[in-house]
Parts: C-alpha cells; sequence; structure tokens
C-alpha cells in the first residue's frame, strides 16, 4: 500500500471514529473527493451531514466554509460582490464564500432557483465571473451540498442541469443500533454530541496530498472490455421501459473517474467492474428520471439501477 493510500485509510478510520455508523458514507465521500466531484448529503436531521463534511476538511487541512441557505439568500451573498470605497474613489472585490476550499451549501434546496444557478460555473468551470471579470477558483473547490428528504414545502427542487454536476447523491440514514449506542456511550463519557471541538482534531494529510492522490487516480488504468461495459450501462440506461431520462455524456465520465478512484482507494492500479457497480447507485440516482406510471407504481431509483447491473453481461 502506497503513502498516499495509507493517509485516505487514516482519514476513513478517524472519520468512521467520529461519525458512527457511516462506513458506506465515509468511503463514497472519500471516493468523490479523490475524482473531485461535488456531492449532494440528502438526509433527515441529526444524522451528521454538516460534521462529517466539517471534520473532512478540517483533517486535510482545508479552508472551510458553510452557507446556510436561506429564500432571502441573494447570488452576491454566495459570489461576492464589488463595493465601492468612498475614500479611495474606487470598487474594491469583496469575494464570497465560495471563495474557499470546501464550501458547504447547507440545505440547498430552500434557496431560489437564481441563487442555486449562482454555483453553476464555480462547480463546472471552477471559476467566478463577477462583473465581466472571471475568477478563478482554489484547485481542491469543492462543494458538498445538504438538503432534507423530509420536508418539501418552501423548497426549490434542483432543476437536471445542476443536479448533473453533483457527481454523487449520498443518502444519509439513521445508523443501526450498535453504532447508535456507541454514539450515547461516547456522550458519556465526554464527547459532547452539540457542540463537537475541531480544534482537538489532528490534521492528517494536506491539501497538497489530496491533490497528489486526484492526479495518482487519473493515471489509473480501464481495459477496453472494462470500459465496454461502463458505456453499455450508460446507454442501456437510455433505453430502458420506466426511466424518462436516462445516463448523461457527462455522468458517463463522471462514472469513469470514480470507478478509477474507487479502485485507487482499494490499492488497485486498474479498474474493475465491480468498482463501477459500487458507485452506481449514488452516482445515478439524481440523474435518472422514472416515467409517471412507474412513480405511480411505486417504484425506486436505486431499484432502477440495480436491474441496470443485472441485465449488462459482466465482462471477465
Amino acid at each position: 500500500m502506497s503513502d498516499s493510500n495509507t493517509v485516505f485509510t487514516r482519514l476513513s478510520q478517524t472519520l468512521n471514529q467520529i461519525v458512527v455508523g457511516q462506513s458506506t458514507l465515509v468511503q463514497q465521500l472519500l471516493v468523490a473527493m479523490l475524482a473531485g466531484g461535488h456531492v449532494i448529503l440528502e438526509g433527515v436531521p441529526g444524522t451528521g451531514k454538516t460534521l462529517l463534511a466539517q471534520v473532512l476538511a478540517r483533517l486535510v487541512q482545508a479552508d472551510f466554509r458553510r452557507i446556510q441557505l436561506t429564500p432571502d439568500i441573494l447570488p452576491a451573498d454566495i459570489l461576492g460582490t464589488n463595493i465601492f470605497d468612498l475614500n479611495t474613489r474606487n470598487f474594491t472585490l469583496k469575494k464570497g464564500p465560495v471563495f474557499t476550499q470546501v464550501l458547504l451549501a447547507d440545505e440547498i434546496n430552500r434557496t431560489p432557483p437564481k441563487t442555486q444557478a449562482a454555483l453553476l460555473e464555480a462547480m463546472e468551470e471552477q471559476q467566478v465571473t463577477l462583473d465581466g471579470e472571471s475568477l478563478p477558483l482554489p484547485d481542491l473547490f469543492w462543494v458538498m451540498a445538504t438538503q432534507n428528504s423530509l420536508e418539501f414545502e418552501g423548497t426549490y427542487p434542483l432543476p437536471e442541469a445542476q443536479l448533473d454536476r453533483f457527481l454523487f447523491k449520498l443518502i444519509v440514514g439513521y445508523p443501526d443500533a450498535a453504532a447508535e449506542k456507541q454514539m450515547l456511550l461516547n456522550s458519556q463519557a465526554g464527547s459532547p454530541s452539540r457542540r463537537f471541538d475541531l480544534g482537538r482534531l489532528k490534521p492528517l494529510a494536506t491539501v497538497e496530498q489530496v491533490l497528489q492522490a486526484r492526479q495518482a487516480v487519473r493515471v489509473i488504468k480501464v481495459a477496453d472490455n472494462v470500459m465496454d461495459y461502463l458505456l453499455n450501462l450508460v446507454q442501456r440506461s437510455r433505453q430502458h421501459p420506466d426511466l424518462a431520462l436516462g445516463a448523461s455524456p457527462r455522468s458517463a465520465v463522471a462514472w469513469l473517474q470514480a470507478s478509477k478512484a474507487h479502485a485507487w482507494l482499494n490499492d488497485r492500479d486498474f479498474v474493475t467492474p465491480d468498482n463501477i457497480k459500487a458507485i452506481a447507485a449514488p452516482l445515478l440516482r439524481h440523474r435518472l428520471i422514472l416515467k409517471p406510471e412507474a412513480q405511480l407504481d411505486g417504484l425506486q431509483i436505486d431499484a432502477v439501477v440495480g436491474t441496470l447491473l443485472n441485465q449488462v453481461p459482466v465482462p471477465r
């Protein structure tokens, strides 16, 4: 195992100790970080979504900003604006919270489409345009957006065009009974559940190490038959009888990159069909749209992804 892999193994172990009972979520989050893809975290309140983002940023020594999105937030509150200084008679740029390395957009579906769209250019092109000037964002720029899966009143669902810019949609569920008991034991032993002291965390990596790991992921090998397998899955999704919208070309590229990150995390220098299948659900669940009749039948997207994986022959 390389030194970089060892660093990410320690990251995973530490995250699992702090956010108990979310081991699958932690691995998928690390895959997204390595692939350079933005993430939606969806789940009920109190499951550690915000804490997970804060702890991960702290462990890799990344600049972290959090935006609590509400209906009255404006694009300028995210991107920044030019302010006229009466003393110097010049405009001064006041940068918004988007100019950071790890950005947490909390409850993204509570802010109107105009404000949601302010993140589009930043997420896709890693830059922000203010008053005709293009300003680059940091190399590690990474967005994690949260949303509540229960409340729909007063929310603005993200349009498909913006959903497609997120690599993964991760479902944050309740921990099992054993994990939840461990949380209670941690609290009883003096670990406060409401106010975790991030200052006590010792960094395990640097931003430079994360960027180097991303470079290592890019050179992971993919055999032709494995790439054809991925392509068959994408094309089959567009022909699926229960789907009104299949996977986009952007999602095919993202799937390949995330599969390479998953292989690298598992200390392998080539992609297997198992790597592709392991990340299929989080990569596709926010991109595929069910037909109305399938929705009426109560069909779930994850179930469709499962049938898709069963329909396409796995290469040797």
